[in-house]
């Protein structure tokens, strides 16, 4: 017979950071080390990633897994919206008026800056999946 695995222990975080998050944390996950808190970044994780990634029980289980692919699928739509911005004036310049043009720029400038955003969150989270902690200084 195979022994039963034990769970894998983590560290302890130093006291004084436990539940402690970084700025820019994103508020629908709970800070580390409060409970259930990688619960809430994988339902976070998952709302941030195309839905046929929820089929994929793998991602449910290894949610640091699921954050190096929610990365990657952040860092992508990036590199779309900056080209889309790059070639917007050109594409549309024979089929919009320039109030158009210049609209469609402002939703990919808006854009670029959400996911900006979103993209120092979801690092944070793998971050913090990965076992790094954030310590306030003084």
């Amino acid at each position: 017979m195979f022994p039963t695995p034990r769970p894998r222990q983590r560290p302890t975080p130093p006291e004084g950071h436990r539940g402690v998050a970084p700025p820019g944390w994103p508020r629908q996950v709970r800070p580390p080390d409060a409970p259930d808190w990688e619960a809430t970044a994988a339902s976070w994780l998952l709302d941030l990633c195309p839905p046929d990634y929820r089929r994929f029980p793998g991602l449910r289980r290894h949610v640091v897994v699921l954050a190096r692919f929610a990365v990657l699928h952040v860092e992508a739509q990036q590199l779309a919206t900056r080209r889309g911005l790059s070639e917007i004036r050109g594409d549309l310049r024979d089929v919009a008026s320039q109030a158009v043009v210049e609209a469609a720029v402002q939703t990919f400038q808006l854009e670029d800056a959400r996911l900006l955003a979103v993209r120092r969150e979801v690092g944070l989270v793998e971050e913090a999946l990965r076992g790094r902690r954030y310590r306030v200084r003084m």
